[in-house]
Formats: structure tokens, C-alpha cells, sequence
């Protein structure tokens, strides 16, 4: 098991060298900043990432380019998962990350006798970010398939995107989650959905969010419970963290095929240790 979990090591942190220099070198990044003028010239932040060869590939009508959006957690930025944003960019991916939250907005509560504690007017606002980002990408990135969406989200982010997905489930193909609290999983088996968890005494998921063993089975959805804090689920997290969550994300890539990474990563050989015990060998921060 030591070895195995050395192994492990070894590979996340080749991993986290090549997804730097893909970030650095072969992935374009930029920001961009749309106003919504049918809520009041309301600012929306985006920031995109994709390998410039597929940019140039999308541009030619060569390719259409698969799109992962990406929503923060309360109080982090959306600029605060270059991890994750570098590991979707570098597989092919124009992935958009969206800032949420501003600072003119009315501070989020928690009223716990409402549905998802009274948070439903934060996830619609980030459902309308989305929709309306979409809508302005067209115009930059017609090239793109905004109609198999991948969306990510961390915490609330996480909730969005679960929302989004509950609502609009003929826009999305895959969810990846770190750590939603509020929003039930999607259970019908139409949208692939892998989540993280944390073991963090103030963060616990609202009953019924998570499903049981037998139901995740059937629907097919994947969740990782691992010894992480809910916030280093982030760039805030340590480069251990961040290597493990990068590494899980491409085996559920991997696992549904799309396997598009422009490295030859090493793998490694099966039988290989469980996620949980790959998971439970990671020190907290």
C-alpha cells in the first residue's frame, strides 16, 4: 500500500507540473466583462481558458469545442480553481469561469425553516449568470457546444451548478461537485455527476442532498469522500489536495471516454489502492 500510495504521489505531482506549464504555455487565459442590461447593466465577470491549439481549431470550424462551466463558493473567486480550470483546458475544454457574486450584493443568510435555507434567489441569479454568459460566448465562440454543458461548482457553486442541472437537463451532460451543501444530486442517470466531500465539522450537507450507496449505484453517480477541509477544495488548498481532486476528475473523464489530454500522463498499473484510502492518505492543510 505504501508503494502504491508513493506511486500516487509521484504521479500528482508530474501531473500538477504539466497542468502548470499547460497554464503558463499551450492554455489561453482571459478575462472578460459583460454587463446584463435586462437586470440593470448588472456585471458579469467571466474568465476563459482553452488550449490555444483548439482555440485556432474552433476558429478554422475545424473542431467544436466542449464547454465546462465553472461557479465558486461563497467568499472564494472565480479565480480561485486554476487547478481545475488548467486540467478541462488542457483535455480540449473552453472552460468559463463566472464571478457570482458582487460586492453590492445583500450578504447571504441562512434561514434553516426555508428550501435550501433560503438560498434559492442566489442559485437563480447564478442560473441567469450562466444562461446570459452563454448567450454573449455565442457571439465570441460559436464554435462551441453550449448544449452538452459540464458544469463544476464548489459549495454553493456546487449548488448552482446542481440546480442548473435540475432545471435545464437537457443543456447538461456531466457535473462535477465540490461539496454542495443545499441542492439534492440529480437521480434519474441522464447527467454523469462526480462530487467530492469533505470531513469538515462546519460544513455537513443538508439531508438528502447526498444519495445512498444504492441510488448513487444506479444513477451512476461517483462521490469521493475524502479527509479535506471544505475550503481547500481550491486553489486555498495544498498542492496534495489539488493533485488528488485533478487526478480523480481525469480517471471520470477517462471512465466516460473522452480522453483528449494533450500529455501522456502516466497511469497507474491496477490493482491500485481505493479512492477512499488514496483520499484518507492526504494530510489536511
Amino acid at each position: 500500500m505504501k508503494r502504491g500510495l508513493t506511486v500516487f504521489a509521484s504521479v500528482a505531482a508530474l501531473m500538477a507540473f504539466f497542468y502548470f506549464v499547460a497554464g503558463k504555455w499551450a492554455i489561453h487565459h482571459t478575462t472578460l466583462a459583460f454587463a446584463d442590461i435586462l437586470r440593470g447593466d448588472r456585471d458579469v465577470t467571466v474568465e476563459l481558458s482553452v488550449r490555444r491549439d483548439r482555440e485556432m481549431e474552433a476558429i478554422a470550424e475545424m473542431i467544436e469545442l466542449p464547454v465546462v462551466i465553472l461557479s465558486h463558493g461563497n467568499t472564494v473567486k472565480h479565480t480561485e480553481y486554476s487547478f481545475l480550470t488548467n486540467t478541462f483546458a488542457a483535455r480540449g475544454y473552453l472552460v468559463v469561469s463566472i464571478q457570482h457574486d458582487l460586492s453590492t450584493d445583500d450578504p447571504m443568510v441562512t434561514k434553516a425553516s426555508e428550501e435550501y435555507v433560503g438560498r434559492r434567489s442566489q442559485y437563480n441569479r447564478g442560473i441567469a449568470n450562466i444562461l446570459f454568459t452563454i448567450d454573449e460566448l455565442k457571439k465570441l465562440y460559436p464554435n462551441a457546444d453550449y448544449r452538452h454543458l459540464t458544469l463544476v461548482g464548489h459549495s454553493n457553486g456546487g449548488d448552482i451548478s446542481m440546480y442548473f442541472a435540475k432545471l435545464h437537463p437537457d443543456l447538461v451532460k456531466k457535473v462535477v461537485t465540490l461539496d454542495n451543501l443545499r441542492v439534492p444530486f440529480v437521480t434519474d442517470g441522464k447527467v454523469k455527476i462526480l462530487s467530492f466531500r469533505s470531513k469538515d465539522p462546519q460544513f455537513k450537507a443538508d439531508p438528502g442532498v447526498v444519495p445512498d450507496d444504492e441510488t448513487c449505484a444506479k444513477a451512476g453517480i461517483q462521490v469521493v469522500r475524502t479527509e479535506f477541509q471544505h475550503n481547500d477544495l481550491s486553489d486555498r488548498g495544498s498542492d496534495q489536495v489539488k493533485g488528488f481532486i485533478g487526478s480523480a476528475v481525469e480517471d471520470f473523464l477517462n471512465d466516460l471516454g473522452e480522453d483528449d489530454s494533450p500529455f501522456d500522463l502516466p497511469r497507474l498499473s491496477k490493482p491500485r489502492p481505493t479512492i477512499d484510502q488514496l483520499a484518507a492518505s492526504v494530510p489536511d492543510r
